[in-house]
């Protein structure tokens, strides 16, 4: 079975790039546009590690990252960020409880490498 992955970005061009590297990859990728949305893919589909842009209207990256904590505290978060600022943004969510991060832009192979090991896949 394939591993699967929640993309969660309101830039939707991100977003899909995110989601096209991951299943070219073999995963199987769910979207959502923002923390709301992403609540809601969970409640729907079981994902195994969730991406998660930090900064987003409706409910912002930190906050999901504390309601996903609350609903599942084993999920495996990759926080990402690109905005001005944004190592303070990767190091809050880092404190509350993201079990990784990465800046934007990211490249394939930080994106698949972020994520192998979170998902306990071994490299090579």
């Amino acid at each position: 079975m394939t591993h699967r992955i929640l993309v969660v970005d309101d830039e939707e061009d991100v977003r899909r790039l995110a989601s096209l590297i991951l299943r070219e990859a073999g995963f199987t990728v769910f979207e959502a546009a923002n923390g709301v949305q992403a609540l809601e893919q969970l409640a729907k589909q079981q994902v195994e590690l969730v991406v998660l842009d930090l900064v987003m209207p409706e409910k912002e990256g930190a906050e999901t990252v504390q309601a996903l904590r609350k609903l599942r505290s084993e999920l495996p978060v990759l926080a990402i960020s690109g905005v001005v600022g944004a190592d303070f943004y990767l190091h809050a969510a880092k404190m509350l409880g993201a079990s990784a991060t990465l800046r934007k832009p990211f490249t394939r192979e930080q994106l698949i490498g972020a994520i192998e090991p979170l998902l306990g896949i071994k490299n090579g």
